[in-house]
């Protein structure tokens, strides 16, 4: 269902009561009884599932699964799948400059790209009571994942110019996949560029905030957003080209103090967190997570541009109590009615 995202973007803020907005999409394998396994080789289980979550709780968007290996393995990376736990990008496809050159530009379609981006039409249909975002890696995430995540952070000082050129073929299929989801009915995508977030301000700017601008400078328009993902641990350092990139809205990790990254955000731009996926969502209990959603809303709540979310992508087997318990705490929160509770 088409929306004007500019406009929503902008209820969003002017809302006294903000529905929260969690990178919640993978647990509703449990409300189906499926494994991620089944779940990402099939659009049908993966629409159904989104469906799941969005009867579920009330959210301010539905948010698409990020699974950050479908990219990689559309330019041939090898995937590891498992039953419970979100697929994994196992080593590089890229040695060398000559690597680099050769390397070609998957078409939309390729390996499980074409599910995804099914499964983004089915559930736009499913889904018209709120924006339907997909989910795409970042561009400097995505080379990464093809050049080794650890080999990469290296390159960037060692061989720059093989590092972009990877970039400008990633950025490519990136754009071209974000097009297509746009094309199926999507309101928008969430970019998570994760390993962004590990580099200097300098770095960040250079090797990914300068491609993330570009994409989105292609995509988006007033019907349709880029939400802008990270959750590294230096994301405060490097705002200023984050913020340049030209996302509405900042979605940002538990890895840094959200309170004090809400002093940069200007005011027109929406930020999201932080809530601990793993911590707290997988591993906490009811009581603690309870908490720490609470702990957040008091340090951020008072800002008209901050909207609660979890840190990072919500883990399949996390606990559907101890989610219910993280919606309860932002009702109760906004309902004037949360108390402090003691961590089990």
């Amino acid at each position: 269902m088409k929306r004007n995202m500019k406009q929503w973007v902008e209820e969003l803020k002017m809302s006294d009561v903000k529905k929260p907005l969690p990178v919640l999409s993978f647990p509703g394998i449990q409300l189906m009884n499926i494994s991620v396994k089944d779940l990402i080789g099939s659009s049908e289980l993966q629409a159904q599932c989104m469906k799941a979550v969005a009867d579920r709780v009330d959210t301010a968007a539905s948010v698409s699964f990020m699974d950050l290996s479908v990219e990689a393995e559309c330019f041939g990376s090898v995937i590891r799948v498992s039953e419970d736990e979100v697929p994994t990008v196992i080593g590089s496809i890229i040695k060398d400059e000559d690597d680099a050159q050769a390397l070609q530009v998957p078409e939309v379609g390729a390996g499980r790209s074409g599910i995804y981006v099914d499964a983004i039409a089915r559930v736009c249909e499913m889904i018209t009571d709120r924006p339907v975002l997909a989910g795409v890696i970042g561009p400097f995430s995505l080379a990464g994942r093809l050049l080794d995540v650890s080999e990469a952070m290296i390159y960037c000082y060692d061989d720059p110019d093989m590092v972009h050129v990877v970039l400008e073929k990633a950025s490519e299929f990136i754009k071209n996949y974000i097009l297509a989801f746009k094309a199926a009915g999507a309101n928008g995508v969430v970019m998570a560029e994760p390993l962004a977030g590990l580099l200097s301000p300098a770095l960040a700017e250079e090797f990914s905030a300068e491609y993330v601008k570009k994409i989105i400078d292609t995509v988006q328009d007033d019907e349709f957003i880029v939400v802008y993902h990270n959750c590294g641990n230096c994301t405060i350092q490097q705002i200023d080209s984050i913020l340049a990139t030209g996302s509405p809205l900042l979605h940002f990790g538990n890895a840094i103090d959200i309170k004090e990254m809400m002093t940069h955000i200007p005011p027109e731009i929406v930020a999201a967190g932080n809530v601990d996926p793993a911590g707290q969502f997988k591993n906490g209990t009811e009581s603690s997570i309870y908490e720490a959603t609470l702990n957040v809303l008091k340090d951020c709540g008072s800002y008209k541009n901050f909207v609660i979310s979890s840190g990072c992508d919500i883990p399949p087997m996390s606990r559907w109590e101890n989610i219910d318990a993280f919606f309860k705490a932002v009702k109760d929160f906004y309902d004037g009615l949360a108390q402090p509770v003691q961590s089990v």
